[in-house]
C-alpha cells in the first residue's frame, strides 16, 4: 500500500464539530470523513485522478471466508426473501 500523506489542517471549531458529528453518524473517523468529502468534491468537479486508490477499509476483518461473502454480498440479493421468509 502507498504511504498516506499527512497534513496539518486548520479548521473553524464549528466546522470541525459539524464534520465530527457527521462522521459519527456515518460510522467514520473525522479524518476519514474529511477524505471522503474531499474525494467527492474532486469527483464532482471532474478533478479526481484516475489512478487514485480506494479509501482504506476500516474496522475488524471478517472471521472467515463465509463471513466475507455475507458482508460483501450483492446488494440486489440482500433482503430478497419470499413471503414465507425463505431467501
Amino acid at each position: 500500500m502507498t504511504e498516506r500523506k499527512k497534513i496539518l489542517l486548520r479548521l473553524d471549531p464549528a466546522v470541525h464539530d459539524a464534520i465530527t458529528r457527521w462522521a459519527g453518524d456515518e460510522l467514520r473517523s473525522t479524518n476519514a470523513q474529511i477524505e471522503f468529502l474531499l474525494r467527492r468534491a474532486l469527483a464532482n468537479a471532474g478533478r479526481l485522478p484516475g489512478d487514485v486508490g480506494h479509501m482504506p477499509r476500516r474496522g475488524r476483518p471478517p472471521k472467515d471466508d463465509d463471513s466475507a461473502e455475507a458482508v460483501s454480498g450483492d446488494v440486489a440479493t440482500r433482503g430478497a426473501r419470499s413471503e414465507d421468509g425463505e431467501e
